[in-house]
């Protein structure tokens, strides 16, 4: 970011998260992500999403890629909080910012498009182009960006052009808008295989759009106290 990034804002009342928003323990940067809007600049449109689902990882687990030790391209993962790494999943692109401590992270699993005055519907239109279903229909916006690929198939973030950079107010950046959600649901990561310290509840759902992530923390069968955990606005930091 540069020393004085009022300089470089994208327009006079955008509110980019700084540095020190990410230079925190991974968990309490995945759960206050949670409202935060991300912009992505595309053929001169915002595209938008509020964030809605996050996971986060630990070097010393199991579970995280930075586990795996360093390379160029987990490079990312063991610098200071704020950088960007990106990696393939599934045949698809996934977003994380790296947070304080070497090889910490938090990954942003699901979202919901946003619109308003800089990112309007004509960037929701582009954002269902860039990622129609199996159809090749465009996909309700409810399910638009409900999981990792799907969000940045959406956002059109891409691995090549994004993983190991720094945020760019004038092309890529998580805005503040003061959005905080009432209630986060706090459960255990997916995709985890056994044996890699998949039991951590170390993810993150805003419980408004807990239809709208990547598996609802909230359906049937599912028992507060067992499967999840509820944290109310005094106990998110």
């Amino acid at each position: 970011m540069p020393d004085d990034p009022t300089l470089s804002l994208p327009w006079p009342q955008a509110r980019p998260l700084d540095d020190a928003f990410f230079q925190r323990d991974a968990q309490a940067v995945a759960q206050a992500l949670l409202g935060k809007i991300i912009r992505h600049r595309v053929n001169g449109l915002w595209l938008a999403a509020r964030i809605i689902e996050t996971e986060a990882y630990y070097l010393a687990e199991k579970g995280s890629h930075a586990s795996l030790g360093y390379t160029d391209k987990r490079r990312a993962l063991f610098l200071p909080g704020g950088h960007i790494y990106m990696y393939y999943a599934r045949g698809g692109d996934s977003l994380n910012f790296s947070a304080e401590g070497p090889g910490n992270a938090v990954l942003i699993k699901s979202a919901s498009p946003w619109l308003d005055e800089m990112s309007p519907a004509t960037a929701l239109l582009a954002m269902q182009q860039h990622n129609p279903d199996a159809q090749g229909r465009p996909r309700a916006p409810e399910r638009l960006c409900a999981g990792q690929t799907l969000l940045c198939r959406a956002l059109a973030l891409k691995v090549p052009q994004w993983n190991g950079q720094r945020f760019d107010y004038q092309r890529l950046f998580v805005e503040d808008l003061g959005l905080r959600p009432s209630q986060i649901i706090q459960t255990t990561r997916l995709g985890i295989p056994p044996g890699r310290d998949e039991q951590p509840p170390y993810r993150f759902v805003d419980a408004s759009f807990a239809r709208c992530c990547t598996r609802n923390p909230l359906r049937r069968g599912q028992l507060e106290g067992r499967d999840f955990q509820r944290l109310h606005p005094k106990e998110i930091h």
